[in-house]
């Protein structure tokens, strides 16, 4: 193959180049300013390259120069980061490790050395079969964390801890205990003096203090919050600072910098129970053209860079929402007052202002440093109401009102319908709220809907990150992106065949109008949980970093998260650098690696604080239904394996686990094709999809599982599953009668 040379140079120079990091050929084609037939050049230069032993492809088609992976015997430092529910996990090589590997390193099951989350390890490494760096953990060189939460119990008269949250086979001696008003089953906090051995055996922990009792709901939250080490308050130095803002802060000023819109028409749109609101929409409609603004809370201007309020935030990366309380990332003096939008009070904002002709092409976008006023705050039901039954608000909000909801509603609604069209996914699984009463005990629960009033806001907000991560690239500055990277080709592969396996016809499912129609055809049918999750899982994991690699899932080249600083830093570096540029500072942009270790901290957090708060509504969940058991629900089956099924209730959103002992007594069989469990006995067939009557037979509080029984399979059992077809039925039936004649034969036998 004939190759130019002097792109092969260029090529090569820069990826032995100290400040490379391993890139698609895509992302080296911009760095290197390739047009559209030098990039295909490209392509066919680094493929040979490969061939010629100079360049490596590492997973996901990373392109790296030969020492990237280095020899059997090369090791390396990082963070372990475990695989959520199994037993492997990935190392992220520390940024000083130069000559070697720049992405996440895969652990296998075994070869974790009993690291946890956050440790600090070192690795040897070596190339899988599979492509990429491949390892095993040689030594846990400093542990992340020392303090857990755990149930004290004794276990042949020694007092043990079993911790949380941690793959420790064997519960931990905490010696003498004599003195501790503490009694069998409490909730404790504990350190670790001596961890478990690496089969998870033997350490030692000695008690700092007694939770409560593990019988006592209240505590649920406190315990979740010390398992992911979540702050219960801020220091005293955060709270003197905030309050120093809130003294010198003037609601009436309108500096000279700053816009002045409080004469145009504003709305908030939020939760009713909200208690923060970072953004407000203004629009309005001219000939042949929108003119949107989406105003943001001006959160930087109480929070200085390297303040204690700025330090303290950027710690906790994130507010943490959970069931019963909120962790905020900024104290409330801020948060709830200073820098919320709220109604009929002057607020400072930055507001990005795009203008939209009628066939939704961008025709201007501006950032300002703002003063607004909210006219009325609405909530997502009054919205909804109204876009029901208009009449009945015209008198209660005013004609301006109402016709500005109009107007939001057609333009959001026209912004959605472009996105999919282009090939945007909707794949979100729905959220979980739980119905508490006053003494955090839970009364009920249910699914949020993503309803119009939703997707009005969810539509202003995307736009408003895009044109801002736009805008700042246009200029070529390093900021923290919102990273979306493109599935593994193997993963799509494995979703290929589940698709298939449900008897659903699919084309390449690498082709995301595929996977969308996919999306569509199980929608509002059994299946729809089933097979968003599978997708999700097929995804790659959402993350914050200064790469230029897009966002998958809403197919846009440019994205950032903008909108929300009242609770995530990454938009707040986002709104320091709109600063800086505003203000014409000659060097706006913080370094690379500085954003790479800032985008991997706030990730972690995020990730952090999605976990508590799945953990904490499992586990009150489970403690309202430890009350029921022996009670039935209405279920579907969302999740089929070989020793059992996972069953979604319909009513109540938790997951309970069927164990194959537990199904009506027969010898099961897993069979991947259909997802299902088959037994012998006609009727004994469980399939993805089923919808079936369950009954509560355990609780079990300190692995946090629920566990059912199957009462009755309501579903057909061939017409459970869309797609299948008269041939496959036939088929399928042919091959049940041929089991139960072999099965006469061997008992004549």
């Amino acid at each position: 193959m004939k190759i130019s040379h002097e792109l092969a140079d260029r090529l090569m120079r820069l990826v032995v180049s100290a400040d490379y990091r391993p890139s698609k050929p895509k992302q080296i084609a911009t760095k290197l300013k390739l047009d559209l037939d030098e990039t295909r050049e490209l392509k066919r230069v680094i493929k040979q390259l490969v061939l010629e032993g100079r360049l490596v492809f590492g997973s996901n088609h990373l392109v790296m120069s030969v020492g990237a992976l280095g020899g059997p015997s090369d090791t390396l430092r990082g963070t372990f980061r475990k695989a959520i529910g199994s037993g492997f996990g990935f190392v992220r090589p520390n940024h000083s490790d130069e000559g070697l590997l720049k992405e996440d390193v895969f652990i296998p099951e075994g070869k974790t050395k009993g690291a946890l989350e956050g440790d600090l390890v070192e690795v040897a490494i070596r190339e899988s079969r599979r492509g990429g760096a491949e390892g095993s953990i040689l030594q846990i060189l400093e542990r992340a964390r020392r303090q857990f939460t755990g149930t004290f119990r004794y276990q042949n008269g020694h007092a043990v801890v079993t911790v949380d949250g941690v793959p420790f086979k064997a519960p931990i001696s905490v010696g003498d205990i004599r003195g501790l008003p503490i009694e069998s089953e409490d909730k404790v906090f504990v350190e670790i003096v001596d961890f478990p051995n690496e089969a998870g055996d033997g350490g030692e922990a000695v008690i700092l203090e007694r939770l409560g009792s593990n019988k006592n709901p209240a505590i649920d939250t406190i315990t979740i919050m010390r398992q992911y080490g979540l702050p219960e308050g801020f220091p005293e130095e955060v709270i003197r600072a905030a309050r120093l803002e809130a003294d010198q802060f003037q609601d009436n000023d309108i500096p000279a910098e700053r816009r002045d819109l409080t004469d145009l028409l504003t709305v908030t749109i939020d939760p009713h129970d909200a208690r923060d609101f970072d953004d407000a929409i203004s629009i309005e409609r001219e000939e042949g053209r929108w003119r949107l603004w989406v105003h943001i809370a001006d959160v930087g201007h109480f929070v200085k860079p390297h303040s204690p309020i700025d330090e303290e935030a950027q710690k906790r990366g994130t507010s943490v929402y959970l069931p019963d309380r909120v962790v905020p990332m900024i104290p409330e003096i801020i948060s709830n007052h200073l820098a919320s939008l709220q109604p009929n009070k002057q607020r400072y904002a930055k507001t990005v202002e795009i203008e939209f002709q009628d066939d939704l092409t961008i025709s201007h976008t501006q950032v300002h440093h703002t003063v607004i006023r909210s006219d009325i705050r609405l909530d997502y039901d009054q919205v909804d109401q109204y876009l029901s039954t208009p009449e009945l608000f015209i008198d209660k909000w005013g004609e301006p009102i109402c016709r500005l909801l109009e107007d939001m509603h057609r333009l959001a609604m026209q912004l959605r319908k472009s996105r999919f069209k282009r090939g945007s996914l909707s794949m979100d699984l729905p959220d979980v709220k739980l119905d508490l009463d006053r003494s955090g005990k839970v009364k009920g629960a249910f699914r949020v809907e993503h309803t119009e009033s939703h997707q009005i806001i969810e539509e202003f907000m995307l736009a408003a990150n895009q044109a801002v991560a736009t805008w700042l690239d246009d200029q070529q500055l390093n900021f923290l992106r919102r990273i979306h990277p493109a599935p593994d080709r193997r993963k799509i592969r494995q979703l290929e065949n589940f698709v298939k396996d449900l008897g659903i016809s699919a084309d390449s499912l690498e082709n995301r109008f595929e996977i969308q129609r996919v999306l569509n055809s199980v929608s509002g049918t059994p299946l729809e949980d089933a097979v968003n999750f599978a997708v999700l899982k097929s995804m790659s994991k959402a993350v914050y970093g200064p790469e230029s690699e897009g966002h998958f899932a809403l197919d846009m080249h440019h994205y950032c998260h903008f909108t929300s600083p009242i609770r995530r830093y990454p938009d707040l570096t986002v709104h320091r650098l709109i600063d800086n540029l505003l203000r014409n500072k000659s060097t706006p942009d913080e370094p690379y690696p500085m954003l790479l270790k800032m985008g991997h901290h706030c990730s972690d957090m995020e990730r952090n604080a999605a976990l508590a708060e799945r953990e904490l509504i499992q586990l009150k969940l489970l403690h309202f239904l430890n009350k029921h058991i022996g009670e039935t629900l209405d279920a579907v089956i969302s999740r089929v394996f070989a020793d059992g099924a996972y069953a979604r209730c319909t009513k109540m959103p938790v997951d309970g686990f069927v164990p194959v002992a537990e199904l009506p007594t027969d010898n099961y069989r897993f069979e991947r094709r259909g997802q299902m469990l088959i037994g012998f006995r006609e009727g004994n067939r469980f399939r993805l999809g089923d919808q079936i009557t369950v009954r509560i037979s355990k609780v079990d509080l300190q692995d946090r599982q629920l566990f059912f029984q199957i009462v009755k399979n309501h579903s057909a059992h061939l017409d459970a599953i869309p797609g299948r077809t008269n041939h496959q039925k036939s088929k399928y039936k042919g091959k049940r009668k041929k089991e139960r004649r072999d099965k006469k034969k061997r008992r004549r036998r």
